[in-house]
């Protein structure tokens, strides 16, 4: 039986070989050669659009601030916390790890929490103290949408955070999201350091310069209240105790002298007559004790206090004027032109590719 060739291959009417590809390619090239004008044309709308966008876009002011991070070390901690632990005391120092180690200072940065703080301090623009998210919703013109609602046409930041409204709160964080995505960078410039770099970005010099500053101010303050917190309440603590424990020692004190001058000449052959200022002597001595290893253990919690509480050194802070950023037009003239002219020379092959799956 003869078989049909036509049927030995029936994908073989699909397949396109290397020559039929680079044919195809050639007329691809040849058809867009005959349409240079237009592409060339809409490449030059494109460098226009790109050239009036450097125009029109806003010069956006830089703020940067350097500071030096440098942790308690462990080691250091070791040999006082060994002297302590002879005395069954425990500092309650930091262990190895903690919220903050490594680079989550860097997560604190771009939290809510503390954006949303320094947004609501309060900072001095031409002499007069204003909010920072006033002067934010001013420079960003957010000011005119929120005229046109009524929920939102007199709205005020200046009470309790803890008490604010849905609305309130959805500005707030729509602003925080805005911040981090756009006006906010924190980094290491050098991985081996432990220098960190607060940089932000704004339409307004004078916001950028306060918005950095409380901002590294009100990060770097939590920090360190954080890493001591457990430490500075027991250092706390341990005041109380050794006032109280003090308090009553002198009273204790005092006792005693009264018991005595309640005798001056007690008959020495009558030794009931002593038995009430040796009971006193007794308190003395026992309080005596107690406020003497309240006061060691205060001494070495005040000592990891110390050690537990971070260095941070500023080292440039924001000055004015700050460094500008601003669009450059040669390169928004070519970035346009290229742009467009790759849109453009696409859309005239998929519409030639249609139209000739449509014949």
């Amino acid at each position: 039986m003869i078989q049909d060739s036509s049927n030995a291959n029936p994908n073989a009417k699909n397949e396109i070989s290397i020559k039929e590809l680079i044919t195809k390619i050639q007329l691809g090239l040849k058809y867009l050669i005959r349409n240079w004008e237009i592409i060339i044309a809409i490449g030059f709308l494109g460098g226009i659009t790109g050239t009036c966008y450097a125009f029109l876009k806003k010069s956006q002011y830089v703020a940067s601030c350097n500071f030096v991070l440098e942790d308690s070390k462990s080691g250091a901690m070791g040999q006082y916390a060994g002297l302590a632990s002879l005395a069954g005391i425990n500092l309650g120092g930091s262990s190895n790890g903690g919220i903050f180690e490594g680079d989550n200072i860097f997560a604190l940065y771009q939290s809510r929490l503390m954006i949303e703080k320094t947004l609501l301090a309060k900072a001095n623009f031409n002499g007069k103290d204003q909010l920072m998210i006033d002067r934010y919703i001013d420079f960003k013109d957010l000011r005119k949408s929120m005229q046109k609602d009524d929920k939102l046409k007199n709205m005020n930041f200046g009470g309790d955070p803890d008490h604010f409204n849905r609305h309130q709160d959805s500005i707030i964080k729509n602003i925080v999201i805005d911040i981090n995505k756009n006006s906010l960078t924190v980094s290491k410039p050098d991985k081996k350091l432990n220098i960190i770099e607060v940089d932000t970005k704004f339409e307004d010099e004078a916001f950028a310069m306060q918005f950095n500053n409380k901002l590294v101010e009100t990060v770097n303050d939590f920090y360190i209240k954080t890493k001591t917190k457990k430490t500075a309440h027991n250092v706390f603590i341990l005041q109380k105790q050794v006032d109280s424990v003090k308090s009553v020692l002198n009273n204790s004190i005092g006792a005693v002298a009264s018991e005595l001058d309640a005798a001056p000449n007690a008959n020495p052959s009558l030794l009931t007559l002593r038995v009430p200022s040796q009971k006193k002597q007794v308190d003395v001595q026992a309080n005596t004790g107690i406020y003497g290893e309240l006061v060691k253990n205060l001494e070495l919690a005040k000592i990891s206090l110390r050690q537990e509480t971070p260095l941070i050194q500023l080292i440039d802070s924001p000055v004015l004027p700050l460094l500008t950023e601003k669009p450059s037009k040669p390169k928004c003239l070519l970035a346009g032109f290229f742009i467009a002219t790759i849109f453009c020379a696409f859309f005239i092959m998929v519409r030639k590719a249609y139209k000739n799956m449509m014949r």
